[in-house]
């Protein structure tokens, strides 16, 4: 993904809510369904991280893109925005 790609996509992100939490067990199988299911949907999903989380965002992002073949676009404080295109009905152009 080029730098003006991730951009449009930042920018995109902006007006969204954090759909998808991380808690404090860090990255489960549910959380990896209901991201895989939010990203079919959305293809741009925005999410957040709890307080009392135990693990490292970027280490928890970085074990749920790979899980869900997910590129990640932004990880600033305590959110993040993740990327895949839909399989079915890719509506966002790169």
């Amino acid at each position: 993904m080029t730098s003006k790609q991730r951009a449009m996509l930042r920018a995109m992100a902006n007006e969204y809510q954090p759909i998808i939490y991380i808690g404090k067990e860090g990255v489960t199988e549910a959380l990896i369904q209901d991201a895989d299911a939010a990203l079919e949907a959305r293809e741009l999903v925005k999410g957040s991280i709890g307080r009392n989380a135990e693990v490292d965002l970027r280490t928890a992002v970085a074990e749920l893109c790979q899980a869900l073949q997910a590129e990640p676009v932004q990880v600033i404080g305590r959110k993040f925005v993740i990327f895949r295109p839909s399989k079915k009905n890719p509506s966002i152009q790169l």
